[in-house]
């Protein structure tokens, strides 16, 4: 017996909702800042900005970019 119509209406937009609310739940995850570390042999790590790693992280990557924007100001 195949579904009643207002069945297959009702799994549709179910269906978008869930990949709806999927994407979203994606795209807060992929902006959240975090920092990647890639070692030599080939291991990787993610630090959240919110780690006690990431904080220390995000400070030297912090103070790396104030040195080279110095840097290139005094080279122009």
């Amino acid at each position: 017996m195949p579904p009643k119509p207002h069945r297959v209406l009702i799994d549709r937009v179910s269906g978008y909702a869930d990949e709806a609310a999927a994407y979203m739940r994606r795209r807060k995850i992929a902006r959240r800042p975090f920092a990647r570390l890639y070692y030599a042999n080939g291991r990787a790590a993610d630090h959240d900005i919110d780690s006690r790693d990431g904080i220390a992280l995000f400070a030297a990557a912090d103070a790396l970019v104030e040195v080279a924007g110095n840097a290139r100001r005094r080279r122009a």
